[in-house]
């Protein structure tokens, strides 16, 4: 029986390090180790940050209709619970959308809201 060698795995393992941290600069997209360290962190950041997204962005909505319920003398709170009492049901990225893009349409809504 032949022996195996490790030649061809450990080479192409490498490359596919190396391959991840492209766009690295200096030696952190050359050099094994040091890419090993980069690819590892990144990978950790990527994870992190897919959780991370979501939030920043239900932050932003929230600013954004808070701003546009201002502007109407209305608080975000009371335009939120207005909302739910009058069983509307639309999603804090779908207002932000529309108080952004289309004013008479959330006007339409903070008046549906403040009738009770």
């Amino acid at each position: 029986m032949s022996r195996t060698k490790k030649s061809v795995a450990s080479r192409k393992r490498r490359k596919k390090i190396l391959k991840q941290a492209k766009g690295a600069r200096g030696g952190r997209s050359k050099l094994y180790r040091t890419a090993l360290e980069t690819v590892r962190k990144g990978l950790q950041y990527s994870y992190r940050d897919r959780k991370r997204k979501k939030r920043e962005f239900r932050k932003l909505w929230i600013a954004r209709i808070s701003a546009a319920c201002k502007q109407q003398g209305i608080s975000y709170n009371k335009f939120i619970n207005g909302l739910k009492k009058n069983n509307i049901k639309l999603n804090r990225k779908m207002l932000s959308d529309i108080a952004v893009n289309d004013k008479k349409t959330f006007d339409e809504l903070i008046k549906t809201v403040t009738k009770r």
